[in-house]
């Protein structure tokens, strides 16, 4: 893993009834990383990388109200409340969040926690307006352009996304 490191400690163990997956545990501050015996250095290494990063992006989660934050963009900016809004961190990678507005629900995906708050309030923002209208449709972008920092955020967004012509939602 590069950058930081970790927020907490690490421990592999290699598992014999552990056939073909890789599980991880956080027990406290340690994630117990739990591979096959016959996997190699070189695939536990990027076996525990990838379980570590995992378990970063929950861990920086930790300190965000989401459901809080929701609920006062939508105060402010009139629009619908969700009824679930919760992170997820099995999005593709083209994905910010999705909403299900037929049960006014909301995934965030905590690739954006380290994100501005902007960014993060942005994404809450687009999604709460697809509960009010399920499409890209202009009434959708008229209820998203009530965030005074639309443009800042999508042009954040599209940076982070790698290239600027793919749309992330």
């Amino acid at each position: 893993m590069t950058g930081e490191p970790p927020p907490f400690d690490i421990e592999v163990v290699r598992s014999r009834r552990r056939r073909k997956t890789v599980g991880g545990r956080m027990s406290g501050n340690v994630l117990t990383v739990t591979v096959p015996s016959w996997m190699s250095k070189v695939d536990t290494a990027t076996a525990v990388d990838d379980m570590v990063r995992r378990f970063a992006r929950r861990h920086s989660t930790e300190h965000i109200d989401l459901a809080g934050r929701a609920a006062r963009l939508a105060a402010r900016h009139d629009l619908p409340r969700a009824r679930e809004i919760g992170w997820s961190d099995q999005m593709r990678r083209s994905r910010w969040a999705s909403c299900t507005p037929s049960e006014a629900s909301v995934r965030v995906s905590t690739r954006l926690a380290p994100f501005p708050s902007f960014v993060l309030d942005y994404v809450i923002v687009h999604e709460l307006a697809h509960i009010a209208v399920p499409d890209h449709s202009p009434q959708f972008w008229a209820i998203v352009e009530r965030f005074p920092m639309t443009e800042r955020a999508r042009g954040y967004l599209m940076a982070k996304s790698g290239d600027a012509e793919d749309d992330a939602w």
